[in-house]
């Protein structure tokens, strides 16, 4: 929204925007990231759970005289701006034990120590990409800071990378940067995570976890990009927790390691690799980003046929995901994901394409209208109303074919919105599933770029 309002108010046309209280300090961030002084009227509390009449006294006594006043009085003036450091600047020089405590009482750490980023550290991972470092892929929100090539080195020297997982970072970064990834929805109340998937050679070359254990902490790359990852929203973005500013999510979930694909199981039983599902070529070095809001239980399933374990996922599935399904109605977008163990996907792989795996889950995960409107209007939607989201042309005619509120509705909206992975232990029977948050963190993919002396350099970092 105020976002929004900042477009308008450079068009010359002044703006007031309603603040929730408990959103104040990352109006706050915005506003100093947009660079834009904006007026807004404050609602002390959750409206949500106050009483209708509540609502009235708290907007006639509160919240309509600030708009007033900022549509019609003074003009807000700007929040200061803190001096930023220059690029390539040493920004403090001391013991170890000192630079954490200087980084941590700056709020650029996650809590746990870093590597301190020296300027011959983050010469190596600049070492291992063709880009300059002063290139910029865009300015990013909460704060407006650049997203260069500079601070992505910066950024994974202190997260615990290694120098060649830098052509990863580049690209998963310029995917989070991509419009239609919409980072600047990173911070919202549901706390949801970036996951970075990572598909082709480079999982080999660079030592990834695809087997047991793949999502524990443990493996450096899979840990260190996915803590690369936070380490970059909160301190390039500005998404911090308390007692920083930005980051809104009520309770949150912590990083989540990088994930990569068996290839070579997905190749055996004859699946496309998630990889291939999105596009792109067999022994292409893909990195994809998806929001993760929920994971599901593990599902474990047995039998010798297709229709046992993927029936066993409809119900885990629908069960863990279906009160969140009304997001996806709202923004006509729902991607979730499942991991599948190599085992597991071998038998269904037996008689089913995974274009069949989606269609089953299509046809047999669903809720009643009723239930998915009354979660809607729980969640922060008073208005939910499926029959107009058909006529906007959100939702297919078949979510509005009748008044009955019993009638079941298809809780996935497309088939070709299921994401299938292969990847864990293949000694277990074991699958898993990762719910995105609707249009906030769609999957979105780059090709990595390997440098010249990609080889050269492979080669003497093992």
């Amino acid at each position: 929204m105020l976002r929004a309002a900042a477009v308008v108010e450079k068009m010359g046309i002044p703006t007031a925007s309603i603040i929730g209280s408990g959103f104040l300090k990352q109006a706050e961030v915005i506003t100093k990231g947009l660079g834009v002084p904006l007026a807004i009227g404050v609602y002390q509390g959750a409206p949500m759970v106050d009483s209708e009449a509540e609502v009235k006294r708290k907007a006639g006594e509160m919240v309509a005289p600030e708009l007033l006043q900022g549509l019609t009085g003074k003009a807000p003036t700007a929040a200061d701006a803190a001096a930023e450091p220059r690029p390539g600047e040493v920004v403090f020089t001391g013991t170890f034990d000192a630079v954490q405590e200087h980084f941590h009482r700056q709020l650029w750490t996650d809590g746990l120590p870093i590597v301190p980023p020296t300027r011959e550290r983050v010469d190596a991972f600049l070492a291992c990409t063709d880009r300059a470092a002063d290139e910029v892929i865009c300015a990013v929100p909460q704060e407006g800071r650049e997203a260069s090539i500079l601070a992505i080195a910066i950024t994974g020297v202190m997260a615990g990378c290694r120098p060649e997982y830098m052509p990863v970072l580049i690209a998963a970064i310029e995917a989070m940067c991509d419009p239609q990834f919409r980072i600047e929805d990173c911070g919202s109340t549901p706390g949801w995570e970036p996951v970075v998937i990572v598909n082709g050679p480079i999982i080999g070359e660079l030592d990834f976890n695809c087997g047991q254990g793949m999502m524990r902490v443990g493996r450096q790359a899979n840990t260190s990009i996915g803590r690369c990852v936070r380490l970059f929203l909160r301190n390039i973005c500005g998404y911090r927790i308390p007692p920083g500013a930005g980051d809104k999510g009520s309770i949150g979930q912590s990083f989540l390691v990088a994930m990569a694909e068996d290839e070579d199981s997905a190749r055996e039983i004859g699946w496309p690799t998630f990889a291939q599902d999105r596009g792109f070529a067999l022994g292409e070095n893909i990195v994809t980003v998806h929001s993760v809001v929920a994971i599901t239980s593990p599902i474990y399933s047995g039998g010798d046929r297709a229709v046992d374990h993927v029936q066993q996922w409809a119900e885990v599935i629908g069960g863990s995901f279906t009160y969140w399904a009304h997001t996806g109605f709202k923004t006509g977008l729902w991607n979730p994901l499942i991991v599948a163990g190599p085992g597991i996907a071998k038998v269904i792989a037996a008689e089913w394409s995974k274009d069949e795996v989606r269609r089953y889950l299509h046809e047999h995960i669903q809720v009643t209208a009723e239930r998915a409107t009354h979660y809607a209007r729980m969640t922060s939607t008073p208005t939910f109303s499926l029959e107009e989201l058909v006529q906007d042309g959100i939702l297919p005619p078949e979510y509005a074919a009748s008044n009955d509120p019993q009638r079941l509705l298809k809780v996935i909206i497309k088939p070709g919105m299921i994401g299938i992975l292969v990847a864990g232990d293949p000694g277990r029977n074991q699958s898993r599933a990762y719910m995105g948050n609707h249009i906030q963190g769609p999957p979105t993919s780059r090709r990595v770029e390997l440098p010249r002396n990609w080889k050269r350099r492979i080669g003497r970092g093992r």
